[in-house]
């Protein structure tokens, strides 16, 4: 039996809220730093209240951006951002749904050690094998492409470990039935797996797009030019190295531009994330 207590109660509210207030209180500073002047950040006097220069600020950040090593317009760089995101989310998706389903629907010899071999490649992240990473983009020559920003970092040890956790609780009632009806290997992925799967893959598409947003060193790494630049990329080169001012409003106003996507996508796939997640009715 658990107690009703109400000192723990107001005791959770108020470490809820405290956690509350410190993720959003830096977002909200940013966000009034965006509407503010340079000069006023740059001494020190950022207000708490929204300043005069938004207008200013927004519009020069979309269509310009700031003054330093990339000045290239955030809806450039954002674009870049979604696509590559896109592309990470979706290739991971489609490699992971047939990795699981081929090692739990087919009886591929030696198919548990191909499976294990996926999954050790979890403690090989891509910082590790950078480096030949880099030699084979290149030498295919995918350097400031969208395929180099994205083929490299496809592979997903971690979506093909969710689905075929997935794929195990499906009855072998289903996979008869479908012989029976005369459904393929195909016919029953499509029509049948896909369909039961819609709420991991809105899960895994969600995290797979915030990892493909957050992309920095290897997006880094491959982007010689300046058209090819992430939205990560660009805020960082935004912000002076050498003696010039940086143009801390722009810079703030990017920013802010920038979180925008990730949090619409979680916003509205919110309900299926979750339920991808924790629901155990399948």
């Amino acid at each position: 039996m658990v107690e009703n207590r109400r000192w723990l109660t107001v005791l959770a509210h108020a470490v809820l809220w405290l956690g509350v207030l410190i993720i959003v209180f830096p977002v909200f500073v940013t966000l009034m730093a965006s509407t503010q002047s340079t000069q006023q950040i740059m001494v020190g006097a950022i207000s708490l209240v929204p300043g005069d220069s938004v207008a200013h600020n927004y519009w020069t950040a979309l269509t310009q951006g700031a003054t330093g090593t990339s000045n290239n317009a955030a809806w450039k760089m954002m674009l870049n951002s979604a696509v590559v995101a896109m592309l990470i989310a979706c290739g991971k998706i489609f490699l992971s749904l047939l990795a699981a389903y081929a090692i739990i629907f087919f009886a591929l010899p030696l198919r548990m050690v191909w499976f294990w071999l996926i999954f050790l490649t979890l403690m090989l992240p891509v910082e590790v094998r950078i480096l030949p990473t880099y030699k084979v983009i290149s030498d295919l020559a995918l350097l400031d492409t969208y395929t180099g920003l994205s083929l490299p970092l496809i592979a997903s040890a971690t979506g093909t470990l969710l689905f075929r956790q997935f794929f195990m609780t499906l009855p072998n009632e289903l996979v008869e039935a479908a012989k029976i009806d005369g459904a393929g290997p195909f016919r029953f992925f499509k029509d049948v797996v896909i369909p039961l799967s819609k709420t991991n893959i809105a899960a895994l598409f969600v995290i797979q797009f915030i990892y493909g947003w957050n992309q920095y060193l290897w997006p880094l790494l491959i982007t010689t030019k300046g058209e090819m630049e992430t939205i990560v990329i660009g805020i960082r080169k935004m912000m002076a190295d050498n003696d010039s001012i940086t143009d801390w409003g722009v810079v703030m106003a990017t920013t802010m531009l920038a979180m925008i996507p990730p949090v619409l996508v979680v916003i509205f796939m919110q309900r299926w994330f979750v339920k991808g997640l924790v629901d155990n009715e399948k």
